[in-house]
């Protein structure tokens, strides 16, 4: 499912016009990108949690030329599904 999808549904599902489904959505995960930008965890119940991970800086491996690189600290975004969401998933 891509964003415009997710629009389409809530617009239809709340009988709302897909302007206002759109802003909800976008208000949504700006929402979400800056508490993540803020060092907090987002926490969904029965969804999952989203949080921030640090990856330490290291020296790389460029794999085409085997030349060394230096590849800088990054954080990156860590979602783990809640236990209703993995419930979900692994029905029978």
């Amino acid at each position: 499912m891509i964003k415009s999808e997710l629009i389409d549904i809530l617009a239809e599902k709340e009988n709302i016009s897909r302007l206002v489904a759109k802003r909800i959505v976008n208000t949504l995960f700006d929402t979400i990108t800056q508490a993540l930008i803020q060092g907090n965890r987002v926490e969904l119940r029965e969804f999952g949690i989203i949080s921030v991970r640090k990856h330490k800086a290291r020296v790389g491996r460029n794999p085409k030329t085997g030349a060394t690189v230096q590849v800088v600290e990054k954080k990156v975004p860590f979602f783990k599904a809640g236990k209703a969401v993995k419930e979900a998933l692994n029905k029978k």
